[in-house]
């Protein structure tokens, strides 16, 4: 076989290839090559045209520091073929057969330049020189992706034949394979068919993504990371848009992208990517962030300020994504002083006030319950903003959550009794008791039980119904739950009022009897005791909790030196015996 190569009016050809290397079918204005050689006829054609290739390179004089290195680069070629044509499944790959046919056609490139310098028929000094770094480029990229296929198992995982049993079928088996060899597609040559492997993956992940990811593995995670870099907005977007798939359906890819560094193109593309690129990028950091890891990382890249930013001028997904990691990086403690200078508190009161999503106004609540859990700074800073007034409002919804209600149990403690009042907690108490969450319910015990220390705040918290409410929770099946509600009671009933409040509901000794359960597991006890202590003098109440059993638990809790227990039983047991001398 020929292959011809024009330069000028003389036609010079290298007989170094097989006779049937391609047929040429050609019309007055199309000329279409059909590839009829096998595997080992392209190696040997690879393999007959270094040699010429050297030859020429050596014989150029100018541009020779160029030159230099493309010597350099062909001088490697030979290994890097004899180590593909030894591998085992070297004849039975199509990426074998394309590499060498990008190799035969750099190395026929390079002959050509060598050709035209010597003969010193070129358009110009600068435009050779750009040819020649092309040259270097795509011998660089052709020694890269020799050894991509040979030494980090691309070949064997797409020429990998699968064992069929069970339910994977031929078809499946099938699938797989050409998936595979899709995947590898995204580690070798040039980017233009990187694109076009990368578009057919896209589509498949669409129509397809259990078997995409059945097959997925750590070097496929390398290309997709590259690729986050490319030029081509178009690229970066499927791109990002199958590491979002990944993500999404979590297992081991999380750990590979993280650890091949996909957090710093992920961030720049919240920073500056197109609409889809911002949405799948901060999506895709929503998922990563739920490791304490991987938060500390998208700290020290940089990602906090782009995502403060999307939270403000972000549509609608993107807003609620970020405001979500934001939440995630908020629950590491040594980072919370990160997101304050970054702004992090106003701008999650104002999501508070105005999210476009209720979830995204959920996780700002939850994002300021952490920013406040610990630190006395934030918790002023939050409450110089006007967090408590947008956290209260927040609760006025039909089903008040439990972060929101945390955050206020953090900032009570900070606020004044006057403003407590004058913002509306106590009817939002109130209304969070009878309709909210059972975990907002237990915050707000815990609320009660943090701002009831005088007198006249007892008193109002008494006058507004929050007593029923709390007996109420008494019977709750979590023992958090209990153990607050008894706890905010017991404090609540200092007051000869709120003991007359307690006294009137008929579910108040039976529920507090049955938290003096001596378990372990029953952290309510002592408040139970104390509680029914202060309802002791009362004599029907007396009498309802003999009736229930209280004086055998009390024996227990009295073993267990429960403070109060023995106290409690003598009374009852005093009670016991006038009740007997009277009957008599």
């Amino acid at each position: 076989m020929q292959v011809y190569n024009f330069f000028g009016d003389q036609h010079h050809f290298y007989n170094t290839t097989p006779t049937n290397f391609q047929t040429m079918v050609e019309d007055s204005t199309v000329a279409v090559t059909v590839d009829t050689c096998s595997t080992e006829e392209w190696l040997l054609n690879s393999q007959e045209l270094v040699p010429i290739a050297l030859t020429k390179a050596r014989e150029v004089k100018g541009f020779q520091g160029r030159w230099k290195m493309i010597i350099s680069k062909l001088e490697q070629v030979p290994s890097k073929l004899s180590d593909l044509s030894s591998h085992p499944c070297f004849s039975k790959n199509a990426l074998c057969k394309e590499q060498l046919q990008a190799v035969s056609k750099t190395l026929r490139e390079g002959i050509e330049l060598a050709e035209l310098c010597l003969k010193e028929k070129y358009e110009g000094k600068l435009r050779m020189q750009s040819d020649l770094d092309a040259l270097i480029g795509k011998l660089d990229l052709n020694l890269k992706d020799c050894s991509l296929l040979t030494k980090t198992g691309v070949l064997g995982e797409v020429t990998l034949q699968f064992n069929v049993s069970g339910s994977i079928t031929e078809s499946d088996i099938e699938t797989h394979c050409n998936i595979k060899e899709l995947l590898a597609r995204l580690q070798i040559g040039h980017l233009e068919s990187k694109h076009k492997a990368l578009d057919r993956l896209h589509d498949i992940m669409r129509e397809d993504e259990k078997n995409v990811l059945a097959v997925f593995c750590r070097s496929n995670v390398v290309a997709l990371v590259q690729l986050l870099t490319a030029t081509s907005t178009r690229i970066r977007e499927k791109t990002v848009s199958i590491i979002c798939s990944l993500v999404e359906s979590g297992g081991s890819c999380e750990s590979w992208l993280v650890a091949e560094g996909v957090l710093p193109p992920l961030i720049r593309l919240v920073e500056s990517g197109s609409a889809v690129s911002k949405e799948k990028a901060i999506v895709s950091l929503q998922r990563l962030s739920m490791t304490e890891d991987t938060t500390r990382a998208i700290v020290g890249h940089g990602g906090v300020r782009p995502l403060v930013e999307l939270c403000q001028i972000g549509d609608s997904v993107s807003q609620s994504a970020a405001a979500c990691t934001l939440k995630n990086i908020s629950a590491v403690p040594e980072v919370r002083q990160v997101l304050d200078e970054e702004g992090v508190v106003k701008v999650m009161i104002n999501l508070l006030n105005n999210g476009m999503l209720l979830g995204t106004k959920e996780y700002a609540a939850e994002c300021l319950q952490n920013l406040t859990a610990s630190n006395e700074n934030l918790r002023r800073s939050v409450i110089s903003e006007g967090g408590v007034r947008s956290i209260l409002a927040y609760l006025d919804g039909p089903l008040p959550q439990e972060s929101a209600v945390g955050a206020l149990r953090n900032l009570v403690a900070s606020v004044s009794e006057e403003t407590l009042v004058s913002l509306g907690l106590l009817p939002c108490l109130v209304h969070v008791l009878k309709s909210g969450s059972l975990g907002a319910k237990q915050c707000a015990a815990s609320v009660i039980c943090r701002i009831c220390s005088s007198i006249e705040m007892k008193k109002m918290l008494g006058e507004v119904g929050c007593i029923p409410l709390l007996i109420n929770m008494l019977e709750a099946k979590a023992n958090t739950a209990r153990e607050l509600a008894a706890q905010a009671i017991a404090s609540l009933m200092i007051l000869s009022q709120n003991r007359r409040e307690v006294k009137k509901d008929d579910k108040s000794v039976p529920n507090l009897v049955q938290l003096l359960d001596p378990s372990p597991q029953n952290t309510a006890k002592k408040y139970a005791v104390c509680c029914l202590g202060s309802l002791s003098s009362c004599k029907k109440c007396k009498r309802l909790m003999i009736s229930y059993g209280a004086i055998g638990y009390l024996k227990k809790l009295i073993d267990i030196e429960i403070p109060g227990a023995k106290k409690l039983r003598e009374r009852l047991e005093r009670g016991k015996l006038r009740s007997l001398f009277s009957r008599k």
